[in-house]
Parts: structure tokens; C-alpha cells; sequence
């Protein structure tokens, strides 16, 4: 039977499960080998009642991954069986259907005994730099050419680590070490959280987590209702083209506002693209119903029941819901663009809430570094595989400009010079601001980024595109304009392609400019202050405020002379 408790109490056992999950989530940060969790925050973690429903997660971590989480640890229990659910035991499985979308997400799951007596489930999720298979990136045709795949199944029985299982992932990826490191790293972040959930347990003279699941969940549940229950009812369609990998995809959704749910049904959206870029509905899902609650109920805690009343559908074998055994390497590229596409349905029912478009995808590339095969390569050339997470601008917002170099929807951190060099023989020759790459309206799009890439001497490399917008630039809102397209060649000049694995001579660079988010309402009605700031700051260029914003020569030459002198604008 569950305890009960003063609701006051049971808010205080809730902001502390928060804390215990954020805590589980910090431990992977430091301890993590890949540079990809522990620069960029590419991980989730999260605790789980005994059905596998998600009770609070952590604030550090991508709502593809939290989101998907939640609908993963009831597919570990039933693989599992509740029979076989032992104390010491940890699950694993890199299942993209089953687990966060790709191959390259290792989700691992916890079962919690207190007393011994199975109170919960912990889980977390890391993203790594390699599987194995052709590497990350989107030239596969289907997912058994992406790297290894990971069923669910038990990593540890009763804490006995199934050493087979750990001789067969080594054996089959080209990180043996950093990879196994991870892996051990998302187990012990459980083990801390369950240490933690007991030991709060005792504190409060729980024996189990019913009492506090039910509050949680209905509490949720009942504020995340009243949300939707205020809005208009209504129904709308909104719809985005993206650059694809050899053809644009369509991205189409009918979004539907009821009295008790929202439903998002992306019917019309194109079907399966040949390469790796296509996306399993539980990643889909994971950023459609993102998009809702930022929106609509940005301050409820996300769990299972303020997730519930975003339901979302979409034809089988559509790029939104890619099927096994449809590769899915890079499923990121579309499902970063899901937000933008229910935004721009959601802006026809509620105007003034949501932003205008921003990059959407991540900016990442990979870098395989090999001893130059051209020339003898000196003594000390190596091989290394180099990941690095990159961000463009985020859309104008209605009332604020868009944020420079920040990730929307991912929330993914753009990795520092520093972490990505120490990694491996690879030089970032430039990273900074991309001026003028904003979109221009009466609120700003955020700015991408200028990167120049190339590989230390003695070293040739494979430069792993993973681009969008290259064609299509984020789109502005209510008279805002487009923000500025990805651009991508080497430095003598050649072209290079958005995705995909291309080879770099020794003593080459890449240069790479990352799109801009778009501007939000006309530019006419900029705030003449704000547009002389940018100028200073270096935002934009002297054509851009004469032309876009209306800046005299005069009020120019005031801003440069002003900046000369370091005088405030």
C-alpha cells in the first residue's frame, strides 16, 4: 500500500527527484569519454515508476533524447520480463525504434530496489562517436550498414558484466576504448541516481514511489489539460522543403486543437529517402511534442503525463516514420526540423506565440583523420575519429531577437576550439560570428558561424557532412526575412556537398559558413537604437543597416566613429 503524504510534502519529494536526476545526469557529464557528452551535453537522464513511466527528468540533456526516453523504458521492461528483473542488474540497447532513434545513442536502464523490493527504473542515454558501419553520417542505404546493433538485453545480471557482450561491441567499432569508457560511465550515473533515490526514500519513510507517481502524474496531467482547454479550438495546416541529401523533402503537418489533446498528423510528408536521413516516429514525436509544450506549457515538468495530450501520427514509411530497416544514422537532420514545421501551423491559431525559423539541425561534421597516403607521413600520424557539435542561429522570437550560435530545438552546446583539437589531429583554424547571417525584421535572427577546418601536418582526412539549408534558409515570420544558407567548400575553391563523406587532400581545409535564423516582423519597425548596436557589435555590415534597416550615412558614420573610439552606442 502507498503512503500518503501532506501535498506539500509530496512537492518537496518532487523538486528532490528533480535533483537526484540532475545530479545522475552531471555524474555522466564527468565521467563520459566522449567529447560529444561531455562538451556538448548530448544525454538524457531520467527516473522511471515500476511501469516504465517517466517521473522527472534532468534539465541538462536534448529533448530528442528525454522525450524518446520516456517512451523507452517500457520496451526494456517488456523485452526484459518482469521475472527477470534482478537487483544488480543494468539494461542496455542502441535500438532505433526502440530506443532514441539511431545507432549511435546507447540508452541504459536501471531497475532501483529498495528494501528489496523493485521501487523504479533509471535511465540515461548518451550520444557516441562510433558504432562501427560506415561511421556516422548518411551514406548508408539501410541501417544494418550503420554499425553495430545492440537488441535490449541484460549489459550486467545480478552486477556480473556480461564480458561477451563487452568482446563484441570492442570488437566491432573503431573507439574500443572511449566506447566501452561511455557505456560504464551511463551505468554508474544510474547507479548514483539510485543511491540517491534511496537514500531520500529512507529520509521520507517511503517504500515505495506510488504516492509520489500518482502526484506527480496527476498533477501533470491536470495543468497540462487546463493549457490546451484554454486555447481556441482550431485546426491548421503549416509545412517546410529542406535541402534532403540528393532531392528536397516536404515536411507537412495538420495540426488539430481539441478540448483534451493536441494531435499533430503529419500526413502529406514525403516517404523514405534512400540515404540515412530518415527518421523513426519515436524521435518524431520526441520533437513534436517539444515544440508544443515550449509554446504551450513551458514551465509544467515533463513526464509522462504532461507528454500524454501531444499525440502525434504519421504514415508508416514516411520520412517521419521510417521503418526498420530504413537507415536512420542521421534522423537528427529532419526531426530538428519537426518544431519548425508545428510552428508554422501553430502560428495560424496563435499568432504572436511561436518564432520565426531557425537553423534547426545541428551544424555537426565528423572528422577521420589518417597519416597522409599522398607522401611518407611523419612518425607521429595517427588515426582518429574527431566529432564536433556546431550550432547556427535560432529564429527571431516575437518579442526578442534570436540567439547567435545556439541550438533550437536540440539545446545541444557548441563545442569549445580546445575540447574538439585535444581530441584528435584536427585544427579549427576559425570559429566566430557570421555577420549579416540573421535574418532582418523588427526582431533579428540569430547569427550563424564562420569555421575553417583542416587537419594537422603529416594528416589526410574524410570530412563527414551533415548539413541542411544549404538551398533552403530558414523562412521569417509575420514580414521577417530569411536567414543566410549553410555554405560548405574546400579553400582552393571546390564545391563540397551539404551530406555526406568526402575526402580532404593533405594540406586542404574546409570552409564552412552555418545559416543564419530568420528575422521576425518588418524590418522598418526595428528599433533605430538597437539596429545602431548591431552595427557596432559587428552583427551587420554598413549595407545592411542602409539597406535592410534604413540607417542613414550619417547615423553610420556616427556608429563606426563611435566604435573607433570606443564610445557607448
Amino acid at each position: 500500500m502507498a503512503e500518503t503524504h501532506s501535498n506539500v510534502a509530496y512537492q518537496v519529494m518532487w523538486n528532490r527527484l528533480i535533483s537526484v536526476v540532475e545530479e545522475q545526469a552531471q555524474a555522466l557529464v564527468r565521467t563520459a569519454f566522449s567529447t560529444s557528452v561531455r562538451e556538448a551535453g548530448d544525454l538524457s537522464a531520467g527516473v522511471y515508476d515500476t511501469h516504465g513511466r517517466m517521473l522527472a527528468q534532468a534539465v541538462t540533456g536534448t529533448p530528442g533524447h528525454v522525450n524518446a526516453m520516456a517512451d523507452a523504458v517500457a520496451h526494456f521492461i517488456r523485452r526484459i520480463g518482469r521475472q527477470n528483473i534482478i537487483d544488480g542488474d543494468v539494461y542496455i540497447t542502441n535500438d532505433p525504434w526502440e530506443g532514441t532513434g539511431h545507432l549511435h545513442d546507447i540508452t541504459m536502464v536501471t531497475p532501483s530496489f529498495h528494501d528489496g523490493r523493485l521501487v523504479g527504473f533509471f535511465a540515461c542515454t548518451a550520444h557516441i562517436v562510433d558504432i562501427g558501419g560506415r561511421g556516422f553520417g548518411a551514406d548508408a542505404a539501410s541501417v544494418y550498414e550503420e554499425g553495430l546493433y545492440i537488441p535490449i538485453m541484460k549489459f550486467a545480471d545480478a552486477g556480473a558484466v556480461d564480458d561477451t557482450l563487452v568482446r563484441i561491441i570492442r570488437g566491432n567499432v573503431r573507439e574500443p576504448d572511449q566506447l566501452i569508457g561511455d557505456i560504464h560511465a551511463l551505468a554508474t550515473c544510474n547507479e548514483i541516481g539510485h543511491r540517491r533515490l534511496t537514500a531520500m526514500m529512507t529520509e521520507f519513510g517511503l517504500s515505495d514511489l506510488d504516492g509520489i507517481a500518482a502526484f506527480i502524474l496527476e498533477n501533470s496531467r491536470r495543468a497540462t489539460l487546463e493549457r490546451i482547454a484554454a486555447l481556441p479550438r482550431g485546426q491548421a495546416s503549416g509545412d517546410m522543403t529542406v535541402d534532403g541529401f540528393d532531392t528536397p523533402i516536404t515536411l507537412k503537418v495538420t495540426l488539430t486543437i481539441e478540448a483534451d489533446r493536441i494531435l499533430s498528423d503529419f500526413a502529406g510528408t514525403s516517404g523514405l529517402d534512400k540515404k540515412g536521413i530518415n527518421c523513426p516516429l519515436v524521435y518524431t514525436k520526441a520533437y513534436a511534442c517539444y515544440a508544443l509544450k515550449c509554446a504551450i506549457a513551458p514551465e509544467i515538468p515533463n513526464n509522462a503525463a504532461s507528454l500524454a495530450p501531444f499525440e502525434i501520427a504519421a504514415p508508416e514509411n514516411s520520412i517521419v516514420h521510417a521503418l526498420h530497416p530504413a537507415p536512420v544514422a542521421l534522423r537528427h537532420i529532419v526531426g530538428h526540423f519537426v518544431p519548425d514545421t508545428v510552428y508554422a501551423a501553430l502560428d495560424k491559431i496563435l499568432p504572436g506565440v511561436v518564432p520565426a525559423e531557425g537553423a534547426g539541425c545541428l551544424c555537426n561534421f565528423q572528422v577521420s583523420l589518417r597519416p597522409r597516403t599522398d607522401a611518407p607521413a611523419p612518425p607521429g600520424a595517427m588515426r582518429s575519429e574527431v566529432l564536433t557539435f556546431n550550432s547556427g542561429g535560432s529564429g527571431a522570437r516575437p518579442a526578442h531577437d534570436g540567439l547567435n550560435a545556439t541550438a533550437f530545438p536540440s539545446g545541444v552546446m557548441t563545442m569549445p576550439i580546445e575540447a574538439t583539437e585535444h581530441a584528435g589531429p584536427v585544427i579549427i583554424w576559425r570559429k566566430e560570428l557570421r555577420p549579416d547571417s540573421g535574418g532582418a525584421g523588427k526582431q533579428r535572427g540569430g547569427l550563424g558561424q564562420h569555421m575553417e577546418v583542416g587537419a594537422r601536418e603529416g594528416h589526410e582526412f574524410d570530412f563527414q557532412a551533415m548539413f541542411d539549408r544549404v538551398a533552403h534558409p530558414a523562412r521569417g515570420r509575420r514580414g521577417g526575412a530569411s536567414g543566410a544558407p549553410t555554405t560548405i567548400a574546400r579553400d582552393d575553391g571546390a564545391a563540397m556537398r551539404g551530406k555526406g563523406k568526402q575526402f580532404v587532400a593533405h594540406g586542404r581545409r574546409v570552409v564552412l559558413a552555418f545559416p543564419g535564423g530568420a528575422g521576425y516582423g518588418v524590418a522598418a519597425e526595428r528599433d533605430k537604437a538597437r539596429v545602431k548596436r548591431d552595427l557596432a557589435r559587428g552583427y551587420i555590415s554598413p549595407d545592411v543597416a542602409a539597406v535592410d534597416y534604413g540607417l542613414t550615412e550619417d547615423e553610420i558614420a556616427a556608429v563606426e566613429k563611435a566604435r573607433r573610439l570606443g564610445e557607448d552606442i
